[in-house]
Protein backbone atom coordinates (compact mmCIF):
# COMPACT_ATOMS: atom_id res chain seq x y z
CA UNK A 1 0.00 0.00 0.00
CA UNK A 2 1.08 3.54 -0.75
CA UNK A 3 1.08 6.12 2.01
CA UNK A 4 -0.60 9.50 1.60
CA UNK A 5 2.80 11.12 1.17
CA UNK A 6 3.77 8.61 -1.52
CA UNK A 7 0.49 9.17 -3.37
CA UNK A 8 1.23 12.89 -3.41
CA UNK A 9 4.89 12.40 -4.39
CA UNK A 10 4.06 10.25 -7.41
CA UNK A 11 0.82 11.99 -8.41
CA UNK A 12 2.16 13.29 -11.74
CA UNK A 13 2.88 9.79 -13.00
CA UNK A 14 -0.04 7.92 -11.42
CA UNK A 15 -2.47 10.04 -13.47
CA UNK A 16 -0.93 8.68 -16.68
CA UNK A 17 -3.22 6.40 -18.72
CA UNK A 18 -2.39 2.76 -18.05
CA UNK A 19 -0.10 3.58 -15.12
CA UNK A 20 -2.30 4.67 -12.19
CA UNK A 21 -1.79 3.55 -8.60
CA UNK A 22 -1.38 -0.10 -9.55
CA UNK A 23 1.70 0.76 -11.60
CA UNK A 24 3.14 2.71 -8.69
CA UNK A 25 2.56 -0.19 -6.34
CA UNK A 26 4.42 -2.48 -8.76
CA UNK A 27 7.37 -0.08 -8.67
CA UNK A 28 7.30 -0.01 -4.88
CA UNK A 29 7.36 -3.81 -4.75
CA UNK A 30 10.18 -4.10 -7.28
CA UNK A 31 13.76 -5.06 -6.40
CA UNK A 32 16.25 -3.77 -8.97
CA UNK A 33 20.01 -4.26 -9.09
CA UNK A 34 22.17 -1.63 -10.81
CA UNK A 35 25.65 -2.92 -11.63
CA UNK A 36 27.97 0.03 -12.21
CA UNK A 37 27.37 3.45 -10.65
CA UNK A 38 29.20 5.38 -13.36
CA UNK A 39 28.08 7.27 -16.47
CA UNK A 40 25.11 4.99 -17.13
CA UNK A 41 24.41 4.08 -13.52
CA UNK A 42 24.07 7.67 -12.31
CA UNK A 43 20.99 8.62 -14.38
CA UNK A 44 19.58 5.12 -13.93
CA UNK A 45 19.80 5.38 -10.15
CA UNK A 46 18.35 8.89 -10.03
CA UNK A 47 15.34 8.10 -12.19
CA UNK A 48 14.57 4.74 -10.62
CA UNK A 49 14.75 6.28 -7.16
CA UNK A 50 12.64 9.27 -8.15
CA UNK A 51 10.08 7.01 -9.82
CA UNK A 52 9.64 5.04 -6.61
CA UNK A 53 11.35 1.68 -7.11
CA UNK A 54 11.13 0.12 -3.66
CA UNK A 55 14.53 -1.52 -3.37
CA UNK A 56 17.69 -0.71 -5.33
CA UNK A 57 20.96 -2.58 -5.08
CA UNK A 58 24.13 -0.78 -6.19
CA UNK A 59 27.29 -2.66 -7.19
CA UNK A 60 30.52 -0.75 -7.75
CA UNK A 61 33.99 -1.19 -6.28
CA UNK A 62 35.48 1.89 -7.91
CA UNK A 63 36.09 5.30 -6.37
CA UNK A 64 35.15 8.71 -7.72
CA UNK A 65 37.90 10.55 -9.57
CA UNK A 66 38.02 13.92 -11.26
CA UNK A 67 37.68 12.50 -14.78
CA UNK A 68 34.28 11.05 -13.84
CA UNK A 69 32.58 14.33 -13.01
CA UNK A 70 31.75 15.48 -16.56
CA UNK A 71 29.33 12.57 -16.99
CA UNK A 72 28.73 10.87 -13.62
CA UNK A 73 26.29 13.46 -12.39
CA UNK A 74 25.50 12.02 -8.98
CA UNK A 75 28.94 13.08 -7.76
CA UNK A 76 30.81 16.29 -7.08
CA UNK A 77 34.30 17.24 -5.91
CA UNK A 78 33.43 16.42 -2.30
CA UNK A 79 33.08 12.77 -3.36
CA UNK A 80 36.56 12.40 -4.87
CA UNK A 81 38.38 9.33 -3.58
CA UNK A 82 35.20 7.81 -2.10
CA UNK A 83 33.46 4.61 -3.16
CA UNK A 84 30.83 5.14 -5.83
CA UNK A 85 28.26 2.68 -4.49
CA UNK A 86 28.32 4.25 -1.04
CA UNK A 87 28.13 7.82 -2.34
CA UNK A 88 25.40 6.96 -4.86
CA UNK A 89 23.26 5.40 -2.13
CA UNK A 90 23.57 8.53 -0.01
CA UNK A 91 22.54 10.74 -2.93
CA UNK A 92 19.50 8.75 -4.04
CA UNK A 93 18.17 8.57 -0.49
CA UNK A 94 18.10 12.38 -0.58
CA UNK A 95 16.07 12.12 -3.78
CA UNK A 96 13.56 9.68 -2.29
CA UNK A 97 13.59 8.54 1.36
CA UNK A 98 11.06 5.80 0.56
CA UNK A 99 13.69 3.87 -1.42
CA UNK A 100 15.63 1.13 0.33
CA UNK A 101 19.20 0.57 -0.86
CA UNK A 102 21.63 -2.32 -0.72
CA UNK A 103 25.28 -1.30 -1.11
CA UNK A 104 27.87 -3.62 -2.63
CA UNK A 105 31.11 -1.62 -2.52
CA UNK A 106 32.95 -4.20 -4.60
CA UNK A 107 33.41 -5.31 -8.17
CA UNK A 108 31.13 -8.02 -9.49
CA UNK A 109 33.05 -11.27 -10.01
CA UNK A 110 32.55 -15.00 -10.31
CA UNK A 111 32.58 -15.42 -6.53
CA UNK A 112 29.78 -12.96 -5.74
CA UNK A 113 27.71 -12.58 -8.93
CA UNK A 114 25.18 -15.37 -8.49
CA UNK A 115 24.60 -14.62 -4.82
CA UNK A 116 24.07 -10.89 -5.39
CA UNK A 117 21.95 -11.16 -8.54
CA UNK A 118 19.68 -13.86 -7.11
CA UNK A 119 18.05 -11.40 -4.68
CA UNK A 120 16.66 -9.05 -7.35
CA UNK A 121 13.84 -9.05 -9.92
CA UNK A 122 15.57 -7.08 -12.66
CA UNK A 123 19.25 -6.45 -13.38
CA UNK A 124 20.57 -3.29 -15.06
CA UNK A 125 24.00 -3.55 -16.66
CA UNK A 126 25.78 -0.20 -16.55
CA UNK A 127 29.31 -1.60 -16.87
CA UNK A 128 31.97 -0.63 -19.38
CA UNK A 129 34.04 -3.76 -19.95
CA UNK A 130 33.43 -7.01 -21.79
CA UNK A 131 34.37 -9.53 -19.07
CA UNK A 132 31.78 -8.09 -16.69
CA UNK A 133 29.12 -7.86 -19.42
CA UNK A 134 29.51 -11.54 -20.22
CA UNK A 135 29.52 -12.38 -16.52
CA UNK A 136 26.26 -10.45 -15.97
CA UNK A 137 24.68 -12.01 -19.04
CA UNK A 138 25.53 -15.56 -18.02
CA UNK A 139 24.50 -15.07 -14.40
CA UNK A 140 21.14 -13.66 -15.55
CA UNK A 141 20.60 -16.62 -17.87
CA UNK A 142 21.46 -19.12 -15.14
CA UNK A 143 19.17 -17.37 -12.63
CA UNK A 144 16.46 -16.47 -15.19
CA UNK A 145 16.66 -12.72 -14.56
CA UNK A 146 15.85 -9.95 -17.09
CA UNK A 147 18.96 -7.99 -18.06
CA UNK A 148 18.40 -4.35 -19.07
CA UNK A 149 21.57 -3.54 -20.97
CA UNK A 150 23.12 -0.28 -22.19
CA UNK A 151 26.46 0.68 -23.67
CA UNK A 152 28.06 3.78 -25.17
CA UNK A 153 30.96 4.41 -27.53
CA UNK A 154 32.03 7.97 -28.31
CA UNK A 155 28.84 9.39 -29.95
CA UNK A 156 26.66 6.28 -30.15
CA UNK A 157 24.60 4.32 -27.63
CA UNK A 158 22.75 1.02 -27.44
CA UNK A 159 19.98 -0.19 -25.14
CA UNK A 160 18.23 -3.58 -25.01
CA UNK A 161 16.40 -5.96 -22.68
CA UNK A 162 17.88 -9.46 -22.67
CA UNK A 163 16.73 -12.78 -21.31
CA UNK A 164 12.95 -12.34 -21.22
CA UNK A 165 10.89 -15.26 -22.45
CA UNK A 166 8.32 -14.72 -25.20
CA UNK A 167 5.65 -17.33 -25.98
CA UNK A 168 7.51 -19.90 -23.93
CA UNK A 169 10.73 -19.46 -25.88
CA UNK A 170 13.93 -18.17 -24.29
CA UNK A 171 14.75 -14.54 -24.80
CA UNK A 172 17.70 -13.18 -26.73
CA UNK A 173 20.75 -12.71 -24.55
CA UNK A 174 24.02 -10.81 -25.01
CA UNK A 175 25.80 -13.81 -26.50
CA UNK A 176 23.23 -14.02 -29.31
CA UNK A 177 24.49 -10.64 -30.56
CA UNK A 178 28.13 -10.98 -29.52
CA UNK A 179 28.98 -14.70 -29.35
CA UNK A 180 32.64 -13.80 -29.01
CA UNK A 181 34.18 -10.60 -27.62
CA UNK A 182 36.05 -8.21 -29.92
CA UNK A 183 39.83 -8.03 -29.81
CA UNK A 184 41.29 -5.41 -27.49
CA UNK A 185 42.30 -3.13 -30.37
CA UNK A 186 38.72 -3.23 -31.67
CA UNK A 187 37.17 -2.14 -28.39
CA UNK A 188 39.08 0.80 -26.90
CA UNK A 189 37.85 2.17 -23.60
CA UNK A 190 36.39 5.61 -22.95
CA UNK A 191 39.75 6.54 -21.48
CA UNK A 192 41.33 5.88 -24.88
CA UNK A 193 38.74 7.31 -27.29
CA UNK A 194 36.68 9.64 -25.11
CA UNK A 195 32.97 10.02 -24.42
CA UNK A 196 30.62 12.99 -24.68
CA UNK A 197 29.36 13.55 -21.14
CA UNK A 198 25.66 13.88 -21.97
CA UNK A 199 25.51 10.62 -23.97
CA UNK A 200 25.49 8.19 -21.00
CA UNK A 201 22.79 10.42 -19.54
CA UNK A 202 20.63 9.79 -22.60
CA UNK A 203 21.35 6.05 -22.70
CA UNK A 204 20.95 5.65 -18.94
CA UNK A 205 17.62 7.48 -19.02
CA UNK A 206 16.35 5.12 -21.72
CA UNK A 207 17.68 2.18 -19.71
CA UNK A 208 15.76 3.36 -16.63
CA UNK A 209 12.64 3.90 -18.75
CA UNK A 210 12.81 0.35 -20.10
CA UNK A 211 13.18 -1.04 -16.58
CA UNK A 212 10.10 0.91 -15.47
CA UNK A 213 8.13 -0.34 -18.49
CA UNK A 214 9.19 -3.87 -17.70
CA UNK A 215 8.12 -3.57 -14.06
CA UNK A 216 4.76 -1.93 -14.79
CA UNK A 217 3.99 -3.79 -18.04
CA UNK A 218 3.57 -0.42 -19.71
CA UNK A 219 3.97 0.04 -23.47
CA UNK A 220 6.25 -1.91 -25.78
CA UNK A 221 9.55 -2.59 -24.02
CA UNK A 222 12.83 -3.34 -25.84
CA UNK A 223 12.54 -7.08 -25.24
CA UNK A 224 14.51 -8.89 -27.94
CA UNK A 225 15.18 -5.53 -29.60
CA UNK A 226 18.23 -3.27 -29.83
CA UNK A 227 17.83 0.51 -29.79
CA UNK A 228 20.76 2.30 -31.42
CA UNK A 229 21.22 6.06 -31.08
CA UNK A 230 23.62 8.30 -33.00
CA UNK A 231 24.11 11.56 -31.10
CA UNK A 232 25.84 13.40 -33.96
CA UNK A 233 22.91 13.23 -36.34
CA UNK A 234 20.21 12.68 -33.69
CA UNK A 235 18.94 9.54 -35.38
CA UNK A 236 17.91 6.26 -33.81
CA UNK A 237 17.16 2.78 -35.09
CA UNK A 238 15.49 -0.17 -33.41
CA UNK A 239 16.49 -3.62 -34.60
CA UNK A 240 14.61 -6.86 -33.98
CA UNK A 241 16.97 -9.46 -32.52
CA UNK A 242 16.88 -13.19 -33.02
CA UNK A 243 18.21 -16.15 -31.08
CA UNK A 244 21.42 -17.81 -32.20
CA UNK A 245 20.33 -21.42 -32.42
CA UNK A 246 23.97 -22.52 -32.31
CA UNK A 247 24.58 -20.93 -28.92
CA UNK A 248 25.78 -23.39 -26.33
CA UNK A 249 23.52 -23.69 -23.29
CA UNK A 250 24.75 -21.50 -20.43
CA UNK A 251 24.80 -23.50 -17.21
CA UNK A 252 27.82 -22.16 -15.33
CA UNK A 253 30.12 -19.18 -15.11
CA UNK A 254 33.54 -19.25 -16.75
CA UNK A 255 36.84 -17.36 -16.62
CA UNK A 256 35.77 -14.16 -18.39
CA UNK A 257 39.20 -12.56 -18.36
CA UNK A 258 40.50 -15.47 -20.41
CA UNK A 259 37.37 -15.62 -22.59
CA UNK A 260 37.74 -11.92 -23.46
CA UNK A 261 41.49 -12.33 -24.06
CA UNK A 262 42.27 -9.71 -21.43
CA UNK A 263 44.97 -11.94 -20.00
CA UNK A 264 46.90 -12.07 -23.26
CA UNK A 265 49.00 -9.10 -22.11
CA UNK A 266 52.09 -9.91 -20.00
CA UNK A 267 51.47 -9.68 -16.26
CA UNK A 268 53.67 -9.65 -13.19
CA UNK A 269 52.84 -10.50 -9.59
CA UNK A 270 53.44 -8.13 -6.70
CA UNK A 271 56.07 -10.50 -5.27
CA UNK A 272 58.00 -10.72 -8.53
CA UNK A 273 57.86 -6.95 -8.96
CA UNK A 274 59.32 -6.46 -5.48
CA UNK A 275 62.04 -9.03 -6.09
CA UNK A 276 63.16 -7.31 -9.31
CA UNK A 277 62.23 -3.78 -8.25
CA UNK A 278 65.27 -1.99 -9.68
CA UNK A 279 64.83 -3.55 -13.12
CA UNK A 280 61.60 -1.69 -13.86
CA UNK A 281 60.10 1.75 -14.27
CA UNK A 282 56.58 1.96 -12.83
CA UNK A 283 53.70 3.80 -14.51
CA UNK A 284 50.57 4.56 -12.50
CA UNK A 285 47.80 4.91 -15.12
CA UNK A 286 45.18 6.21 -12.67
CA UNK A 287 44.13 9.83 -12.25
CA UNK A 288 46.37 12.21 -10.25
CA UNK A 289 44.06 12.26 -7.23
CA UNK A 290 44.16 8.45 -6.96
CA UNK A 291 47.94 8.53 -7.35
CA UNK A 292 48.23 11.13 -4.59
CA UNK A 293 45.93 9.13 -2.32
CA UNK A 294 47.89 5.88 -2.60
CA UNK A 295 50.67 4.72 -4.93
CA UNK A 296 53.70 2.43 -5.10
CA UNK A 297 55.99 4.92 -6.78
CA UNK A 298 56.91 5.58 -10.39
CA UNK A 299 55.48 8.18 -12.73
CA UNK A 300 51.80 9.05 -13.04
CA UNK A 301 50.41 9.04 -16.59
CA UNK A 302 46.59 8.73 -16.57
CA UNK A 303 45.38 6.26 -19.16
CA UNK A 304 43.28 8.88 -20.93
CA UNK A 305 46.46 10.83 -21.87
CA UNK A 306 48.78 7.87 -22.34
CA UNK A 307 48.71 8.09 -26.13
CA UNK A 308 49.70 11.75 -25.98
CA UNK A 309 52.66 11.12 -23.67
CA UNK A 310 54.24 8.09 -25.32
CA UNK A 311 57.12 10.27 -26.54
CA UNK A 312 58.13 10.85 -22.90
CA UNK A 313 58.85 7.15 -22.42
CA UNK A 314 62.02 5.27 -23.33
CA UNK A 315 61.48 2.11 -25.40
CA UNK A 316 64.73 0.67 -24.05
CA UNK A 317 63.38 0.55 -20.49
CA UNK A 318 61.27 -2.13 -18.85
CA UNK A 319 57.89 -0.90 -17.62
CA UNK A 320 55.26 -2.12 -15.19
CA UNK A 321 51.85 -0.47 -15.52
CA UNK A 322 49.59 -0.43 -12.50
CA UNK A 323 46.17 0.85 -11.45
CA UNK A 324 43.83 0.15 -8.52
CA UNK A 325 42.87 -3.46 -9.22
CA UNK A 326 44.75 -4.50 -12.37
CA UNK A 327 42.15 -3.87 -15.08
CA UNK A 328 43.06 -0.49 -16.58
CA UNK A 329 46.73 -1.41 -16.37
CA UNK A 330 46.07 -4.27 -18.81
CA UNK A 331 44.68 -1.79 -21.31
CA UNK A 332 47.68 0.48 -20.76
CA UNK A 333 50.07 -2.44 -21.24
CA UNK A 334 48.30 -3.31 -24.48
CA UNK A 335 48.64 0.31 -25.69
CA UNK A 336 52.38 0.39 -24.98
CA UNK A 337 53.04 -2.98 -26.59
CA UNK A 338 51.06 -1.93 -29.66
CA UNK A 339 53.20 1.21 -29.92
CA UNK A 340 56.52 -0.60 -29.96
CA UNK A 341 57.50 -0.84 -26.30
CA UNK A 342 59.00 -4.35 -26.12
CA UNK A 343 59.03 -5.00 -22.35
CA UNK A 344 55.84 -3.97 -20.57
CA UNK A 345 53.84 -5.86 -17.95
CA UNK A 346 50.65 -5.24 -16.00
CA UNK A 347 50.75 -5.51 -12.20
CA UNK A 348 48.35 -8.26 -11.10
CA UNK A 349 45.83 -6.98 -8.57
CA UNK A 350 47.05 -3.39 -8.77
CA UNK A 351 47.71 -1.17 -5.77
CA UNK A 352 44.99 -2.85 -3.71
CA UNK A 353 46.82 -6.17 -3.87
CA UNK A 354 50.32 -4.72 -3.33
CA UNK A 355 51.43 -5.29 0.26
Amino acid sequence: MLSKEEILRYSRQTILPGFDLSGQEKLKAAKVLVIGAGGLGCPVLQYLAAAGVGKIGIVDGDIVDISNLHRQILYNENDLGKNKAIQAAEKILLINPFVKTDIYAEHLNNDNALEIIASYDIILDGTDNFPTRYLINDACVILDKPNVFASINQFSAQVSIFNVKENGKRGVNYRDIYPTPPRAEESPSCAEVGVLGVLPGIAGSVQALEAIKLITDLGDALINKLWIYDALNNQSTTLRLSIDEQQKEITQLEDYQVFCAIDTVPEISAQEAKTNWNDYEFIDVRTPDKHAHKNIGGINIPIDVLHERLSQLNKNKKYICYCSTGNKSKTATHILLKNGFPTVQSLIGGVENFQ
